[in-house]
């Protein structure tokens, strides 16, 4: 019982950080999965049908405080399902190391312009006065959804980064995210359970858990101060940007 109530909180955790930031919340259930035995392919495999779940219990909690744009989020999501099919396709002929020595040293860069620039606070904007350039977006969303598939991450690494590039205050930026994710992690989890990938009796372990939690970073997120979330959301991105690093140079990190 207590092995189960553990899960259930493991779930929480990450489906809290998950939805604070709008990434999904791959980038721990992964290594959690890996921890506890899983073998590596699989870990990706069921940490993209995870975090179907994450990502859609943090949209439904976004949808409900009016933050999701919703015309970009659905335009990241058409080209990043591709992506996140032919990202889940390349695990089974490429090795990520080198992939990940690149992309988590470009994330580090991405991290100190996010920390450093200024944000505006939710009441200060209408999400219908932001003005994007919606031919860059579907860009964003392909390279999104390669990440999501291939190092199973959820594409929120990319997506807020991206979306605070083009105007999107970052409490709308990371709840669009959420939402673009329910659809890349979606295309990912299918192409990963036809490659025999997803671990069906660790997705009742963790889901329940996940969406909790992820109602619960919503709620933190709402109540949390636009410069306190951008900052925080740097320095998280800059720790997984380092652990990328470091699997990829072949350190033993979770």
């Amino acid at each position: 019982m207590l092995k189960y109530l553990g899960y259930f909180a493991v779930g929480i955790f990450i489906g809290i950080l998950a939805a604070m930031f709008g990434l999904g919340g791959g980038f721990l259930v992964v290594p959690t999965l890996n921890l506890l035995g899983v073998e590596i392919h699989h870990a990706v495999g069921t940490s993209s049908a995870a975090v179907v779940f994450t990502s859609l219990s943090s949209a439904v909690a976004y949808a409900r405080q009016g933050r999701i744009h919703y015309k970009a989020g659905l335009l990241l999501a058409s080209t990043a399902v591709v992506g996140a099919y032919i990202g889940a396709w390349m695990t089974g002929f490429i090795s990520s190391s080198q992939l990940k020595v690149i992309f988590g040293l470009a994330l580090v860069v991405v991290a100190i312009r996010i920390y450093r620039k200024k944000t505006a606070e939710p009441t200060e904007v209408r999400l219908e006065d932001v003005e994007i350039n919606y031919k860059l977006v579907p860009v964003g969303g392909f390279f999104a959804g390669i990440a999501s598939g291939l190092l199973g991450v959820g594409g929120g690494i990319i997506n807020v980064p991206f979306l605070t590039y083009l105007g999107l205050p970052i409490h709308h930026a990371v709840a669009t995210s959420s939402f673009a994710i329910v659809f890349t992690a979606t295309a990912g989890a299918l192409k990963h359970y036809m490659m025999g990938n997803v671990e069906v009796q660790w997705l009742v372990l963790l889901v329940p858990g996940l969406i909790v939690g992820a109602q619960l970073g919503a709620r933190i997120a709402k109540r949390t101060k636009a410069s306190d979330l951008k900052k925080a959301f740097a320095v998280v991105m800059a720790l997984l940007a380092l652990r990328m690093v470091l699997k990829g140079l072949g350190f033993g990190v979770p």
